[in-house]
């Protein structure tokens, strides 16, 4: 079983809801990598047998910290249309609501196409050297990071320099593994801070809520196979602790899979 799968698998309990476990390969600097709990949260919806065609939107709000070990995951349906189903989601521990999603899925019909947004410029993968990593983070080991434009300067301290939110990279898992919409979440919440990026440093940041879109279905994902993502994303504010995160995740080929939005906050 692939990492990712581990560490978004979920289990029956014996009260009819479901049960996981968080995973010390995806661990962040104090809890789970967020994108790995957006997934969690996306699993126990994906894996219904009355989900109504494909995932097209997920808002996660992270409300509580996630301690090692096991929690509970309840899952209902809000309402579900001719095309359009809806679900929440809550992941508990310990009786606190750590986690919480909206989860919007449909069946999408073959209509008029058009997508006027291209994907940035960007050499071939792997004519790029990937990003070391020796840091504490573990999650980070199970990703390649191949940055096309804006990489992750790590200082020892602020030095006032103030440096460009955007940045460009090609994404992949270390380990290889087919795409799918567990995966395409987990993507959507794997860009450095933008703060990260502004000041050279790293420091306690932590996302409030994250919103990801989906502009492809099943068989789109499917016939991606697996291998690397074109990802650019940008912060438009910083401001009283909190900023912005706006991202894009694009194949190979040029299609645009998923547009993401977050809230993070900060202690500088």
């Amino acid at each position: 079983m692939h990492p990712l799968d581990q560490a978004t698998a979920l289990a029956s309990d014996s009260c009819g809801g479901l049960r996981g476990r968080t995973s010390d390969a995806y661990w962040n600097f104090n809890g789970p990598f967020g994108g790995v709990t957006a997934a969690t949260l996306m699993r126990a919806v994906f894996e219904r047998a009355d989900r109504l065609g494909d995932p097209c939107s997920i808002t996660v709000n992270f409300t509580a910290a996630i301690a090692r070990g096991a929690f509970d995951v309840a899952v209902r349906s809000i309402r579900t249309g001719r095309s359009v189903q809806h679900w929440y989601v809550e992941l508990r521990q310990a009786d606190v609501v750590a986690a919480n999603a909206t989860i919007v899925c449909a069946r999408r019909a073959p209509t008029w196409t058009h997508q006027p947004a291209k994907p940035p410029p960007a050499p071939p993968p792997h004519s790029i050297e990937l990003m070391r990593h020796d840091g504490p983070n573990a999650f980070v080991s199970q990703f390649e990071f191949r940055f096309v434009e804006g990489s992750l300067e790590r200082l020892p301290s602020f030095d006032g320099r103030l440096r460009s939110a955007r940045t460009s990279l090609w994404l992949d898992n270390a380990v290889p593994r087919p795409w799918d919409f567990i995966g395409l979440t987990t993507f959507c919440d794997l860009f450095f801070g933008r703060i990260f990026h502004v000041q050279g440093t790293v420091f306690p940041a932590a996302t409030v809520s994250m919103t990801a879109y989906f502009h492809i279905d099943s068989d789109g994902l499917s016939a991606l196979g697996d291998g690397p993502l074109l990802g650019v994303a940008d912060a438009n504010t910083f401001v009283a602790g909190f900023f912005d995160q706006t991202a894009q995740l694009w194949s190979t080929d040029g299609r645009l899979l998923a547009t993401t939005t977050q809230i993070v906050s900060y202690r500088a």
